[in-house]
């Protein structure tokens, strides 16, 4: 039987980036059950118009970019961005001129 361990770099984290037009009603909709879609996905704002979420593996991120592929809407641009936990670990938020640590990633349960 063979044993992988999880590490900071085969968990995933996905981000995605859209900019949706809203000039018509129709539009306006359709990005709201975009938004509405990513949240039922387990994705979290994490500003406007970008939203992460944390996948425990690579085949898990592929899972999901699958997913939003097939509920994006007619128009505008969507982008999907797949980094390591290592890689988002290194990330510094700055709130004015204060730098803010990230709140700690999700625990892993490890079965033997």
């Amino acid at each position: 039987m063979q044993h992988t361990r999880l590490n900071a770099y085969s968990i995933m984290w996905l981000f995605v980036f859209f900019d949706l037009p809203v000039t018509t009603k129709k539009e306006r909709k359709q990005a709201t059950r975009f938004r509405k879609d990513l949240m039922k996905e387990g994705f979290s704002m994490m500003q406007w118009s970008v939203y992460t979420r944390h996948c425990a593996s690579r085949e898990s991120a592929e899972v999901h970019e699958k997913r939003i592929k097939s509920f994006v809407p007619e128009k505008g641009q969507v982008t999907i961005l797949r980094i390591t936990d290592k890689q988002y670990g290194n990330m510094v938020n700055l709130w004015g001129s204060r730098s803010q640590p990230l709140e700690e990633a999700p625990q892993q349960l490890e079965l033997f």
